[in-house]
């Protein structure tokens, strides 16, 4: 018999290993895809690729344009994806996940958006010192650099544009928050915001990443930061999404929002399984 649900993934880590746990646990039938051997079909049919995949796909590929591209595919094919293509679209791209904040009123740092050398150095000169820039897509804080002055700014910004990647010619800057040395990661699953920490940057870097070295702490899910989180999921389709805030002068800003989020750190500080609200949610939206 065909499983109904599937897991997507082109590596194995931390938070793969508990979801197939947790799937084994809790007696829910699964199978497992290695993105990196499929072989897509155009021409099969949806009843050909849900004996396959069954029709509720957990998508946690790393690569961002191979997952996204593989949900779309198996949306095309009358599967459900978690998470949608269209909010693995918006997640992975800054240029839009910011827009997406802003059109719905949740508070975000200014962002200056450019399209050459010359624009990009008026828009760090408009925000002032520092500033920071990133690449519109990447995570892990790779690229991500603060602009500390006009020479430095303008030597990066040089760099970035003399570089053939596929986004060297989109500058997003941003406004520099006046925070705490440490910014907030939450974890949702569907309506419910399972956990949150404060991630302090190290001696070493003022990125809080915690693939960086950062050192993690629990944060308490107060009901303010609740409704933002939850505010910030809806605005991107929803799903099972890692909500990161900053705490400014005059309240939470939510700065990013990814769609694969690792949550080894923040387990630490719930007391409820995360891997567990990952498989009830999938097994709970498969059966509508």
């Amino acid at each position: 018999m065909t499983n109904r649900i599937s897991i997507i993934y082109d590596r194995v880590r931390w938070e793969e290993k508990e979801i197939f746990n947790a799937f084994k646990e809790r007696n829910i039938p699964f199978s497992k895809h290695d993105a990196k051997a499929l072989v897509l079909r155009s021409d099969d049919s949806d009843e050909s690729i849900q004996s396959s995949f069954g029709t509720s796909i957990i998508q946690r590929c790393i690569s961002h344009y191979r997952g996204m591209l593989i949900s779309h595919y198996l949306e095309s094919k009358n599967c459900l994806v978690v998470n949608s293509s269209n909010t693995s679209r918006i997640c992975g791209n800054k240029f839009l996940s910011t827009l997406k904040f802003e059109e719905l009123g949740i508070k975000t740092p200014l962002t200056l958006f450019s399209f050459s050398d010359k624009s990009a150095e008026d828009s760090v000169e408009e925000l002032g010192y520092p500033s920071v820039l990133k690449p519109i897509v990447g995570s892990w804080g790779r690229g991500v650099v603060k602009l500390n002055d006009k020479d430095s700014a303008k030597a990066l910004i040089e760099m970035r544009y003399n570089d053939d990647g596929l986004f060297s010619k989109i500058f997003y800057i941003q406004q520099h928050i006046n925070r705490p040395p440490r910014d907030i990661r939450t974890v949702v699953v569907g309506n419910e915001v399972v956990g949150a920490e404060y991630r302090y940057s190290s001696n070493d870097d003022w990125r809080t990443n915690f693939s960086l070295g950062a050192k993690i702490e629990n944060c308490p899910i107060t009901k303010e930061l609740e409704e933002i989180v939850l505010k910030a999921s809806d605005s991107v389709g929803g799903g099972i999404l890692g909500v990161d805030l900053m705490e400014g002068e005059d309240g939470f800003l939510v700065h990013e929002i990814n769609n694969n989020v690792e949550f080894k750190g923040v387990s630490k500080f719930t007391k409820d399984n995360i891997a567990y609200k990952i498989v009830d949610y999938i097994d709970h939206i498969s059966k509508r």
